[in-house]
């Protein structure tokens, strides 16, 4: 199977995990799907107004210069492991 294959099919498990994980994990999930999908962030901060998105943003951020593939192989193996 590729690794996009994989990755899709790592998507539509994370969808039917058994038990729901904790904020930082989902931040996590959230941050390395962004990464495998849309590359390094862009644009601007949100505010500090705006504790979801700025806590999404900061993870998403976290990962830049991680190459899609790499994102996209940590996305699977997270996703598997969560399944465990």
């Amino acid at each position: 199977m590729s690794l996009q294959e994989q990755f899709d099919q790592a998507l539509a498990d994370s969808k039917n995990l058994s038990e729901r994980p904790d904020n930082q994990t989902l931040l996590k999930i959230y941050a390395l799907y962004k990464q495998a999908s849309a590359g390094d962030t862009d644009g601007n901060r949100p505010g500090m107004t705006d504790f979801v998105g700025r806590a999404k943003y900061d993870a998403w951020d976290g990962f830049k210069g991680t190459s899609k593939d790499a994102a996209m192989q940590q996305y699977v193996d997270l996703i598997d492991e969560l399944k465990g």
